[in-house]
């Protein structure tokens, strides 16, 4: 698999090849071999020399959101999570693993887990 690392010009670099194309009459591609550039990237700054504003994605999930609900149920399984957010279950392993979270057994069982331990156990000792 190639993987392709987008790096940015600076907007000097992109001003002075547009310059030399202009003082020595050169062509696209004369320029951008002359630069090692890609022929599309000198057309593309022939238009527009300074690159786009990018503006940040939009997320669905609030990573404050998350971190609570899992202060508020430190128990509860990620497809629940999901759930309650309205994302895919994988949404809410990324985010978890971002924030540094992992699920780990609670050695110390919740209250669910006592009471129903509590309701077996004494029905041992009637028997």
């Amino acid at each position: 698999m190639i993987t392709r690392c987008v790096m940015s010009y600076t907007i000097d670099f992109r001003r002075k090849v547009i310059s030399v194309r202009k003082a020595e009459g050169l062509t696209i591609r004369e320029t951008a071999k002359q630069f090692r550039i890609g022929k599309a990237s000198s057309v593309r700054w022939l238009k527009r020399p300074e690159p786009k504003n990018s503006t940040p994605r939009k997320r669905k999930l609030d990573k404050n959101a998350l971190a609570k609900d899992v202060e508020q149920y430190p128990d509860a399984y990620q497809k629940k999570r999901a759930e309650r957010f309205g994302v895919c279950k994988k949404t809410i392993w990324q985010s978890l693993k971002k924030l540094g979270l992992t699920y780990k057994k609670n050695s110390i069982p919740s209250k669910n887990q006592r009471k129903r331990q509590a309701g077996t156990s004494a029905k041992k000792t009637t028997v």
